[in-house]
């Protein structure tokens, strides 16, 4: 267990528990520039193994990786009223460069879909070059008035894909196989985070998409974290950039258009869905370390013992990490790891080895167990995934448990003081919604009654989930 007072305790202030594990697990710092963050080694390790997560899905669904600058032409922004609108708040715009006043002022990149479409129609000339499926790994910037790291920050990591397409069904069948193949898929199996999937509403919409998809995961305090969009752009951008191909009877047509993306924001979800008050918990598929092997002191072979556990833990593809360092104490140690979310502590004593052991101290339920030393390894292997699904049905069993069926907006504002809402979307209606965000309560999505994915914001019998947000 961790040592009195090293975290504060969440049901006391969240806020500030989620700022003690930023600082005592090591993730990031403030950096000197309000709103942007210093993200540390391990925090950097974390967002890596995310990264590979995830690209390896875009990858699978037929997405190839490519690199767009910095730096747009604001003009570029300018083609799409609904687009700037939505970002201009947000914007940081370059007005000297070399010391001198710029012929154009460039928008430091808050996302790409404008400078991505530039290039877009001159890639696409015939229907052969379709669909054009693209991804990038890159940091955007986006002016952020009340920063919180991983949450909102000025700059932050993500990716975001950008599709061509010669069909609206194609454009609208892609986005939602990135959103269930690549997200959903991701986020439950590897992050252990159930999230509910459904449409934006039309006020809280991509700007200049015609439909926005979205995964909605809910922290330990109640609030959502939306962790995921998917969004059909239409032909919105097509006709800003004009974007066409010659079809197979020589036709001239728009295409329709897809993007989507994940971010950095990932890490704070999985502080805040796994966390507890002895520190993070990390998913053993997603932890960079999902096992440290501890000699308690060095002597009487125990270091050795260690290094060679951890070389059969390698050999059979766990992640370890032996944890040598005997010159600082053991709990102090242990309590690091901890504060981690490590999956599992493999400690090594003197007395241990001398009785052919080892002691398995389990960050999921924080069972301990003795076994043989010649079983150790394989123990691990086997309760690793036992630790993956138990996190997962944990997380699935206390977010239902903080949702509530309610038919009136004084029960969504009821509600939403400790989980979601879900209301019938003709009952509450966009008026609903409106007098809810007066109360800082958003609709978070739009779902069937059955919590799965309609084929559109305008489908009937929609249920509106609702609840505070970051």
């Amino acid at each position: 267990m961790a040592r009195k007072g090293v975290l504060t305790p969440q049901h006391e202030d969240f806020p500030r528990w989620y700022q003690d594990i930023l600082n005592k697990a090591e993730l990031a710092d403030n950096g000197p520039v309000r709103g942007t963050m210093v993200i540390r080694p391990y925090g950097y390790a974390l967002w890596e193994r995310m990264q590979a997560e995830v690209d390896q899905r875009i990858k699978a669904a037929g997405a190839d990786n490519a690199y767009f600058p910095l730096f747009i032409p604001e003009s570029y922004l300018n083609k799409e009223s609904d687009h700037v609108e939505g970002f201009s708040p947000e914007m940081a715009v370059v007005t000297q460069g070399g010391g001198r006043e710029l012929a154009e002022p460039v928008v430091v990149r808050p996302t790409s879909e404008t400078i991505i479409n530039a290039y877009f129609s001159k890639w696409v000339q015939s229907h052969r070059d379709l669909p054009l499926l693209i991804n990038q790994w890159a940091n955007v910037v986006r002016w952020e008035m009340r920063p919180r790291i991983f949450l909102r920050t000025t700059e932050f990591l993500w990716q975001e894909g950008h599709t061509a397409h010669a069909t609206r069904q194609e454009a609208r069948d892609y986005a939602s196989r990135i959103l269930h193949e690549v997200y959903l898929e991701f986020m439950e199996s590897v992050l252990a985070i159930p999230v509910l999937i459904g449409y934006k509403t039309a006020a809280e919409r991509f700007p200049g998409a015609i439909n926005s998809m979205c995964l909605e995961g809910m922290m330990r305090d109640g609030k959502a974290l939306q962790m995921g969009t998917s969004h059909e752009l239409g032909q919105t951008f097509a006709t800003m950039f004009d974007i066409t191909y010659l079809d197979a009877d020589g036709n001239q047509s728009l295409v329709w258009q897809t993007s989507w993306g994940v971010s950095s924001r990932m890490v704070g979800g999985l502080i805040m869905a796994h966390g507890d008050d002895q520190g993070l918990v990390v998913p053993p598929r997603l932890a960079p370390i999902q096992a440290v092997v501890i000699a308690v002191r060095d002597d009487d072979g125990v270091v050795e013992a260690c290094h060679a556990l951890a070389a059969e833990l390698s050999a059979a593809g766990v992640r370890v990490r032996v944890d040598d360092r005997t010159g600082t104490g053991f709990g102090r140690r242990a309590t690091d790891w901890e504060l981690k979310g490590v999956p599992v502590r493999v400690e090594i004593g003197p007395r241990d080895l001398e009785q052919g052991q080892a002691t398995l101290a389990w960050r999921v339920g924080g069972d301990k167990q003795t076994v043989a030393l010649t079983e150790a390894a394989s123990r691990i292997e086997e309760l690793l995934e036992a630790a993956q699904q138990r996190l997962f049905d944990e997380a699935v069993a206390w977010r239902d448990a903080h949702i509530v069926e309610v038919a009136t907006t004084e029960e969504v504002r009821e509600a939403a003081a400790t989980g979601f809402a879900r209301i019938p979307w003709a009952t509450l209606g966009p008026e609903g919604e409106a007098a809810l965000a007066e109360d800082a309560i958003t609709v978070r999505c739009l779902q069937r009654p059955d919590g799965s994915l309609p084929l559109g914001d305008d489908e009937p019998d929609l249920v509106a989930v609702c609840g505070r947000s970051y």
